[in-house]
């Protein structure tokens, strides 16, 4: 049976689109099949996953907006069980363009209702803000996983988000889950960072992954690649701290 998942943080450069590519990525490399659904219209998780941005191609506006079948938007990525809903420039409209719609947030899960046994896990790299292109994110979703950084700010903006979880909850998807907490771009050398990981802990409690994932040059540069760090330098600490995530998060789901 599929899953979706849902990867969200309204504040910015928390290391959300890194981790929706190197997690997707290192579960499709342990044999599951997994769609990266990018939701950003930056992006980035798209161009990181090697997808080229083409004059015409189908992305997940042609789908949302233009109810294209979601099948032929698909796209297929150097790994073989990893696939791509890809994203263009044009989804930045869509928030303007899903307001006059109707069931405007339930439209991402209508679509991917239809596809969803085809997939172990779906993973969806939403914006970087709370709209509707994250609002149909979170309807579709059966749980929530919330990449945090280790910075001083790094509980800013949670209640914001907490505050919306609850809104979903109660009026569009009752079943939404937090599947997780994942600490990122944790540095040893800085004292700020092991209080962070400990203030996250207290916050979160259980739901915070053990694996906590480093800093690292060569994972920054990867996407500039087109690849995952996995494939890009398959002995980074990134690389290994993504496959023991991987690992942590399928066990989490008994697989």
């Amino acid at each position: 049976m599929g899953k979706i998942v849902a990867i969200a943080n309204q504040k910015g450069g928390v290391g959300k689109t890194t981790t929706a590519i190197n997690l997707s990525a290192a579960v499709a490399k342990k044999g599951y099949k997994v769609m990266l659904v990018d939701l950003d219209p930056q992006g980035n998780a798209t161009s990181g996953l090697g997808v080229a941005k083409q004059k015409g191609m189908l992305t997940s506006y042609d789908v949302l907006i233009n109810e294209v079948n979601v099948t032929e938007a698909v796209q297929k990525t150097m790994i073989d069980t990893l696939f791509i809903l890809p994203s263009g420039i044009q989804l930045a409209g869509a928030e303007v363009e899903l307001v006059s719609m109707e069931e405007r947030e339930h439209r991402l899960k209508k679509i991917l209702s239809e596809i969803k046994e085809e997939y172990d896990f779906i993973l969806i790299d939403c914006p970087p803000s709370l709209g509707l292109l994250t609002l149909n994110a979170l309807t579709a979703a059966d749980s929530l996983l919330v990449p945090i950084q280790c910075e001083y700010f790094a509980l800013e903006g949670l209640t914001q988000l907490m505050n919306t979880i609850r809104i979903v909850r109660k009026s569009l998807n009752t079943h939404l889950d937090i599947q997780g907490v994942v600490l990122t771009m944790f540095s040893s050398r800085m004292n700020l960072c092991v209080q962070v990981v400990e203030e996250v802990k207290h916050f979160f409690k259980n739901k915070v992954y053990e694996t906590i994932i480093p800093r690292s040059v060569r994972m920054s540069e990867a996407p500039s690649h087109g690849l995952p760090i996995c494939l890009y330098e398959p002995r980074n600490i990134g690389t290994r701290a993504y496959d023991a995530l991987a690992q942590e998060f399928l066990s989490r789901e008994g697989r």
